[in-house]
């Protein structure tokens, strides 16, 4: 449930207060004149370290991997901890930010009526403003804000849950009700938009609201939406217009979809609470489908691609490992409910092992072929003790990971098939969310410039990890 359940926000206090974007922007200790001139408008500076580098432009970077390329970063936390760049104030949201050309993008919600309940069965109604930013990457200043009222009956209803795609000169971006809108990257003008609620007929929105963030390939967009035969949806990504709609089923899940090519065919995975579908991007029409049923439709990580192979692992044990094959679109399977997988967070897969954080925060490898454990460390939980419900996001740069914990903290280790190392770790941002009654941060990072981009229900922060 990580990557699209969403954090405490505090009342509204008044439209001026909570629509106003007052950004904190990179300090040189040795321009004293600048920062008097500066400080004379209000604004407060920190040390610019952003450089040109790598874009991470959606969920999980530029190809959905978890992969950060970029190189001459850090691989261990300084004496003085991480270089803050800026921090800017934002509202309450999951959605990761995504960068790209320069810019950030971030969603929050500004809470006006209702309040939320943290009960994982229980829905609560809220009314607000569902907000997209657009940020300058070096320095946290606004460059265009496009705010919408928006009605929540959800979950965790605080805030959107999908990090914004950006293709080219476009933005798209999904909110928790629904409302899948393409802006101009650049203005912030809005190009199109659909309410998938009540273009496909749905009385209600997930639990957990929409979850899946858009994939773009081509000129399609692909989104996970809904009802009879629309599980499956592609628009045209500078019109919207359906292409095609395809698959049903109890309930559409929170799983993105995801694009693969093997037996020399794009295929467009589409996993939901009743099992994995591989579809022809083109038309729709299943390629093949293989049934999984994971708890409380709980359908969230997506299929992973590691050579010939393909996990698709969520809740209690509903994990299967299937063998693609290099002729045609066709799977068979090597091992189903092993119960030993991350299934709660996006893991890795490196070196045919796996390498992520299960439901109760313990961070894991797993032998991909076999589906047997190596380790586990309890370095990732709170306190260093299992909890329910438990995040934590790896990312992989060469040989160290960067790992977010849902404390907020930034972790830099190395992880082998013979073991954990903990090299370091330093607050990003403090967690401002309550989930089993504890402070949780559940929002995925962006890692783009040398830099790292996290967010809170208050702020969004850039530190430096340019060595």
């Amino acid at each position: 449930m990580t990557h699209f359940h969403s954090t405490p926000n505090p009342q509204h206090q008044g439209e001026n207060d909570s629509r106003s974007m007052t950004f904190m922007i990179p300090l040189r200790a040795r321009l004293l004149t600048i920062l008097a001139s500066v400080l004379s408008v209000g604004m407060v500076l920190v040390s610019p370290q952003i450089v040109d580098g790598d874009d991470w432009n959606q969920w999980l970077g530029p190809n959905r991997d978890s992969v950060w390329n970029e190189s001459g970063v850090i691989t261990e936390i300084p004496k003085d901890g991480l270089n803050l760049v800026w921090r800017a104030p934002i509202s309450a949201g999951f959605s990761g930010p995504a960068v790209a050309d320069g810019r950030v993008f971030i969603t929050d919600f500004v809470r006006e009526k209702g309040d939320p309940t943290f009960d994982a069965g229980k829905r609560s109604k809220l009314s607000g403003i569902e907000r997209i930013h657009c940020l300058d990457q070096k320095t946290g200043e606004k460059v265009w804000t496009k705010e919408f009222k928006r009605e929540y009956n959800m979950s965790y209803a605080l805030g959107p849950r999908a990090t914004p795609t950006v293709d080219g000169d476009k933005v798209y971006c999904l909110g928790a009700e629904g409302h899948l809108q393409c802006f101009d990257a650049a203005k912030g003008d809005v190009i199109w938009q659909r309410d998938l609620k009540k273009d496909y007929g749905l009385d209600e929105c997930p639990m957990w609201g929409f979850s899946a963030h858009p994939l773009v390939h081509g000129d399609s967009l692909y989104c996970v939406v809904g009802g009879k035969e629309s599980v499956a949806v592609a628009f045209n990504k500078n019109d919207g217009r359906e292409l095609w709609r395809s698959l049903s089923a109890k309930s559409q899940g929170y799983c993105p979809p995801t694009m693969i090519n093997a037996g020399g065919t794009d295929q467009l995975l589409i996993f939901h609470p009743e099992g994995v579908h591989s579809l022809d991007p083109s038309s729709g029409k299943v390629f093949w489908n293989v049934k999984l049923a994971p708890a409380y439709d709980m359908s969230i990580i997506a299929p992973i691609k590691h050579g010939d192979y393909l996990l698709i692992t969520a809740l209690q044990n509903a994990t299967v490992l299937l063998k693609l094959d290099k002729a045609k679109p066709a799977v068979t399977e090597v091992w189903r409910g092993k119960g030993t997988n991350p299934d709660h967070n996006p893991p890795v897969v490196f070196e045919n092992h796996i390498y992520g954080v299960d439901v109760k925060g313990r961070m894991r490898c797993i032998d991909l072929v076999s589906g047997e454990r190596k380790w586990e460390s309890l370095a990732t939980c709170p306190n260093g003790r299992p909890a329910s419900s438990t995040t934590g996001f790896v990312v992989r740069n060469g040989n160290h990971w960067y790992i977010t914990t849902e404390q907020g903290e930034l972790m830099i280790a190395k992880m082998t098939p013979e073991g954990f190392e903990e090299i370091g770790r330093a607050k990003m941002v403090e967690p401002t969310a309550e989930n089993w009654g504890r402070k949780i941060v559940w929002s995925h990072p962006a890692f783009a410039g040398k830099c790292v981009f996290a967010r809170n229900d208050k702020e969004i922060v850039c530190y430096s990890l340019a060595k």
